[in-house]
């Protein structure tokens, strides 16, 4: 056992008593905190009823519980204590401006990065890089950062927030994220990530990456391989073939290859073809012995496990909800805030699975998460131990049934969707075929 007060005292009123996140203290430990509080310069010249150290806990725990306030919050924090002090919202508030956004950042910094668990393929580790969107408060602050989107249903109630994330497939933890105002695009964000590629690193991406800067900054720049969809304009000249049906082209100064494939869902029972979807991908791996066409159309869904990821962020912690921050530096600190509580779930459950050698996307995240949110409840001044116990026993007990292959041609059931599907589809009840296709022409377009 051990004590959250700086002099191991563990006393009933002492000010650090509320300084932990439950058994994913194990994860960010007081040390932790303490160290990036000093970094940044972020630590309390004197000692106060709300320690920097406290604080960073309060808010590492408020996207635990995204439906109430920071004063709840506090309250969760210290159930397990006796005669605690009380703050009221406006002392709260007063401690995470002074805190600031820097400490939580550095914070997500130590936590970001992959456990080893990462899905590899050929030796090569897989990750995926999107961009979403988050909703901030229509606060006089945050407007001049963060603008109103225009839109055929009206525009956006709130301002809104472009977040531009790297997810390692498999664990689907963060291995950076960027962000900012929405006036600039996703592209411009997600290029600042491919500070965290390198070689060994394979990249998915949608159509949206189909870029000649893309793709000169990943192969060139980082030296990392990638596997792109194209965009429908995209006409890409034929400059060579090779034996399995796929062909080269050159982008820039990049030579990649590509795979026109079509994918066929049939009726397992009937063998009634239900529906049909075509893909051309390029990617930067150009031997077909290597690395087979039809292989890599499946490998490419796992993109889908950053879709996956937002879903977990913004659905399952945030439960959709508009962020708590009135003004932009509190936005920073929050959204960092969120992503290192993120993080730290996500490697309390690669802590959990690795070791039984369950896969990751077997895990339950929604039992993980609600594991900790009681770990939190029912911690008092000290931890038991280091050892995530109650966390990994929740998911080991229900691991999630294995995960059905995403290589199925996309369908929308929105009926505002222009996207809509023709009939529904039983997709625990299907089989695809990829057949790779082959140009007829030396010449693909310009």
């Amino acid at each position: 056992m051990f004590s959250l007060s700086p002099n191991g005292g563990g006393t009933l009123l002492d000010p650090f008593g509320p300084a932990h996140l439950g058994e994913l203290t194990a994860i960010v430990p007081v040390e932790m905190v303490d160290a990036v509080l000093s970094d940044t310069g972020a630590t309390q010249s004197r000692l106060r009823r709300l320690p920097s150290r406290v604080v960073v806990y309060l808010l590492l725990a408020a996207p635990l519980f995204a439906d109430v306030g920071y004063e709840q919050v506090w309250a969760r924090l210290t159930a397990g204590l006796r005669g605690c002090h009380w703050p009221g919202s406006s002392a709260l508030s007063q401690a995470r401006r002074r805190v600031g956004p820097r400490p939580l950042r550095a914070l997500f910094e130590v936590l970001a990065g992959d456990t080893g668990g990462a899905h590899r393929w050929h030796g090569l580790v897989v990750c995926a890089i999107d961009g979403t969107t988050l909703v901030v408060p229509d606060s006089e602050a945050n407007r001049p950062c963060y603008r109103h989107v225009k839109g055929t249903h009206g525009g956006a109630s709130y301002p809104i927030m472009r977040v531009a994330a790297l997810v390692a497939c498999g664990t689907r933890t963060l291995l950076d994220v960027t962000f900012g105002p929405d006036s600039d695009g996703e592209i411009r964000y997600a290029t600042q990530l491919f500070r965290s590629l390198r070689s060994g690193m394979l990249v998915l991406g949608d159509r949206a990456y189909d870029s000649q800067g893309v793709y000169q900054a990943i192969i060139l720049g980082s030296h990392a391989d990638l596997l792109i969809r194209a965009s429908s304009t995209r006409k890409p000249a034929l400059i060579g073939r090779c034996a399995d049906g796929t062909w080269l082209t050159r982008i820039g100064s990049v030579t990649l290859r590509v795979i026109d494939a079509t994918i066929d869902v049939y009726d397992t029972n009937t063998g009634i073809l239900v529906k049909t979807g075509h893909y051309r991908l390029l990617t930067s791996l150009l031997d077909p012995d290597r690395y087979p066409a039809a292989d890599l159309v499946e490998l490419y869904h796992q993109r889908w496990e950053i879709e996956t990821t937002y879903l977990e962020l913004k659905s399952t912690l945030l439960h959709g909800r508009v962020l708590r921050a009135r003004t932009p530096a509190g936005v920073e600190q929050e959204l960092y805030a969120l992503l290192a509580t993120y993080q730290a779930l996500r490697l309390a459950i690669a802590d959990a699975v690795q070791p039984a050698g369950i896969a990751p996307d077997r895990a339950s995240f929604s039992i993980a998460l609600n594991t900790a949110r009681d770990r939190i409840i029912h911690s008092c001044n000290a931890i038991e131990n280091t050892i995530i116990s109650h966390i990994a026993a929740a998911i080991l007990a229900r691991p999630l049934p294995p995960r059905r292959s995403r290589s199925s041609p996309r369908v929308v059931k929105r009926a505002i969707s222009k996207h809509r599907a023709k009939g529904p589809i039983d997709r625990t009840n299907h089989h695809t075929q990829i057949t790779i296709t082959t140009p007829l022409t030396t010449a693909h377009g310009p």
